[in-house]
């Protein structure tokens, strides 16, 4: 049973002084009988209070205010876990069977969220694409590998071109993305043909270098296999999660599980970093600090009430400095 050491800070600066900084993190990892957390450190800029609970898909979920004036947030997290292997499924029942078992699911409340997609421009290449690969014809197990291979063999892994907002329509444009694009992606295809997939955010932690989404949270994706359950595949990487995967929260997809996200009041000028290091010893967190990387923050929303107050004070100063 593989056991991580694992140090993630993000910081956010800011160009000037912000305020009434709310936030919610989603860094508490799943706990079941496949993930056993041994410790976890939690310090967060200004030490505020954290209230906690669980959301509606099970995941621990975190919110703080830092309202005093600052121009640097830092959340800084380490994490002790184990993590246990599963069975792969047998797969030896009937294809039709276990169709059929999955037509079942389609009006069942726990699934109805990891079914449907929302209309998106796209969604005809996406099922042309499925109709190419004749995934009905073979057993879910398979067709769910074969459209994960899909993905890794036709988009190419490139960081930077595509932001949290990008859609699925831009990524089949692009042929390329990270992991999040991928995991959105896989998801979509899933869905159209009735495999429940629900979209998992935490970190790939490799004994060698060489897996794609080191650094960083990674993202993949679980598809419900009957007679089964739940079984984890990463198109970034063209395999199926294993223990070398640690599991923070799932949904349906990146906005349901945002590690940190959040607003202020202030300047909209802001620098993201984020850094993530994986210890393998049964020994003490690594004292290496992390590497920061920068980060494409998530846009600000230039239509919310504080901002559109802003402007509005702004528009009158220009309006009477013109009128004197």
């Amino acid at each position: 049973m593989p056991r991580f050491n694992i140090h993630h800070i993000t910081k956010y600066l800011y160009e000037a002084p912000v305020r009434d900084s709310t936030n919610q993190i989603m860094l508490y990892p799943l706990k079941d009988e496949f993930q056993e957390v041994l410790k976890h450190e939690l310090s967060i800029s200004a030490e505020p209070n954290i209230n906690e609970y669980n959301d509606y898909y099970g995941n621990e979920v975190g919110c703080f205010m830092h309202t005093n004036p600052h121009r640097e947030l830092v959340i800084d997290s380490r994490l002790e876990v184990i993590t246990k292997n599963r069975s792969l499924p047998a797969d030896d029942r009937p294809c039709n069977e276990q169709w059929e078992e999955l037509e079942k699911l389609t009006w069942q409340v726990p699934f109805i969220d990891f079914l449907r997609e929302p209309p998106f421009q796209g969604s005809e290449e996406i099922a042309e694409m499925i109709r190419h690969l004749k995934s009905r014809s073979f057993t879910p197990l398979v067709a769910t590998g074969k459209l994960n291979q899909y993905v890794f063999e036709n988009f190419s892994y490139i960081q930077g071109i595509t932001t949290v907002e990008t859609t699925i329509e831009e990524i089949l444009k692009l042929k390329a993305g990270v992991c999040q694009d991928f995991a959105h992606l896989l998801s979509a295809m899933l869905r159209q043909i009735n495999i429940p997939a629900r979209y998992v955010s935490g970190y790939v932690c490799p004994n060698k270098n060489g897996m794609r989404g080191e650094g960083a949270t990674h993202a993949w994706v679980e598809a419900y296999l009957p007679f089964y359950g739940w079984l984890g595949f990463d198109p970034t990487n063209n395999c199926v999660a294993t223990d070398m995967y640690v599991r923070l929260a799932v949904g349906r997809n990146f906005n349901d599980c945002t590690p940190v996200k959040g607003t202020y009041k202030g300047t909209s000028n802001q620098t993201l970093e984020v850094g993530v290091t994986v210890s393998y010893q049964d020994s003490a967190f690594s004292k290496d600090r992390p590497v920061m990387m920068k980060q494409q923050p998530e846009p600000t929303p230039i239509n919310n009430s504080y901002r559109r107050f802003v402007e509005k004070q702004k528009l009158l100063q220009q309006q009477q400095q013109q009128q004197q």
